[in-house]
């Protein structure tokens, strides 16, 4: 059975791999992968295609800041934050913005696992962690 899912993971990864173009993700490379798939019909489709899900959901992850405000962040703000990012990682990062009253105030910006937090309410969660 583990030999099994080895090769599930195995087949997805080649499946992501050949998804990229100039090493970014494209939709054209992931529907062409897809339609092999369909047409092809390897062992175990599903548990393939869920393997292969779960990796490129990660990557777009890889390749987004998400920034979360409370009030309002603007065009520049963004560009300047997808900018810092693209430079820090040494790949193309795009910024979207994403509403959250609970922050009161300030950033909560995540690329991929990456969290990089400047709100008050992190200030505030932090500061009552260490009393």
């Amino acid at each position: 059975m583990a030999s099994g899912k080895k090769q599930i993971q195995a087949l997805a990864r080649q499946l992501f791999k050949l998804s990229f173009d100039g090493g970014v993700l494209t939709a054209d490379r992931v529907a062409g992968v897809l339609a092999y798939v369909e047409k092809h019909r390897p062992a175990n489709t599903n548990a393939v295609l869920k393997a292969y899900h779960r990796l490129a959901v990660a990557e777009v992850a890889r390749s987004r800041a998400l920034v979360e405000h409370a009030g309002a962040v603007g065009e520049a703000t963004l560009s300047a934050i997808a900018t810092a990012m693209t430079k820090k990682y040494s790949r193309p990062i795009a910024a979207l913005a994403r509403p959250n009253a609970g922050l009161l105030a300030g950033l909560r910006i995540r690329v991929g696992d990456d969290l990089y937090e400047s709100s008050v309410a992190g200030q505030l969660a932090a500061l009552a962690a260490t009393v």
